[in-house]
Order: structure tokens, then C-alpha cells, then sequence
């Protein structure tokens, strides 16, 4: 009987991403059974800004899952990014906004690559969520921590996709 042996960087990058992937889906709630699907419950969620997209504000909440230094270069990248597409971001903690957008992250990676990932949920005023915003960005490969791959440039394209769909979704 043969015995296979993973390598020691296979196994931490299996690890990892499998971490990963329990946090994405820890963010997205449980599973819902097929007979329980409310159609209230999707629209709900994905529902169109109620108020006119020239007054919506938006506060960003701190990121979660990744390193202050990559948070805080996220967070300058997306005010930036905000601005060039004319939506109005609240800076101040805790003055009132229209929605804010709770950001998690994670990263996975190994020498060759690394894969960013994000998920902003905005809620309403009440806390309840009504839009989800999902991506990846690749990276060059890491040394050991995965969040050494994201660059200035990764950070960037998140900012753009990010504003871009919270943009859209607001003005649809």
C-alpha cells in the first residue's frame, strides 16, 4: 500500500485556502433548502436604492481579515476611487450615512500567486443587508504570508470593481 505525501507548502496552501473559503462562506450565511426560497427574501437583498442616488451617502466600516497597512491602502484607494465616480463617502465614524459597507478579506497564496479576496456587505440604516459585493484579485506570488502579494495595483483594481458595482447598483 502507497502512501502519498503532500509537500509541506501544498499542505499550508490547501490550509489556507480551505480557510479562506470557510470565511467567504461564513460571511454569506447559512444554506437555505430550495422549499424555503422566498422571492421577498431576493429581492429584498438586492433591492435598488430607495432614496435618489444623487443624495445616497456611504460609510465604509473598518476591514476585517486583513493587515492594518493593507486595510488602510484598501481604504485610501477606494476614497479615491469614490471621488473620480462622484460618490459621496462619509469619513467620519459614526455620522449618518445612507448605507454602510462592512468589508471582510482574506488571502491565499504561495510563491507563484497570490488571490485576494473581499466581500462588502452595505446595509441600511437598520443594519440589514441590501447589496453583497464579491470579488478576487490575483497577486504576485507570496513568501510565506500571502498578504506580502497584494500590491499597490491589486489593492486598486479591488477599489475600482468595488466602487464601480456599488456605484451601478445605487444608480440602477
Amino acid at each position: 500500500m502507497s502512501v502519498i505525501r503532500a509537500s509541506r507548502p501544498t499542505v499550508l496552501r490547501m490550509t489556507v485556502l480551505a480557510t479562506a473559503l470557510a470565511l467567504l462562506t461564513a460571511c454569506a450565511g447559512g444554506p437555505v433548502p430550495p422549499a424555503a426560497v422566498d422571492n421577498r427574501a431576493t429581492t429584498r437583498a438586492t433591492a435598488p436604492a430607495p432614496t435618489s442616488p444623487d443624495k445616497v451617502t456611504v460609510a465604509f466600516e473598518p476591514f476585517t481579515g486583513a493587515p492594518g497597512n493593507i486595510a488602510d491602502d484598501l481604504a485610501r484607494k477606494i476614497g479615491s476611487e469614490a471621488r473620480v465616480q462622484n460618490l459621496k463617502l462619509v469619513r467620519r465614524v459614526g455620522a449618518p450615512a445612507t448605507y454602510r459597507v462592512k468589508g471582510y478579506l482574506a488571502a491565499s497564496g504561495d510563491q507563484s500567486s497570490t488571490t485576494m479576496f473581499y466581500v462588502f456587505d452595505v446595509v441600511d440604516a437598520s443594519d440589514t443587508r441590501v447589496h453583497r459585493i464579491v470579488g478576487q484579485e490575483s497577486a504576485p506570488g507570496s513568501s510565506g504570508d500571502p498578504w506580502s502579494g497584494p500590491n499597490s495595483d491589486t489593492l486598486e483594481r479591488a477599489a475600482r470593481r468595488a466602487v464601480t458595482e456599488l456605484v451601478a447598483w445605487i444608480r440602477r
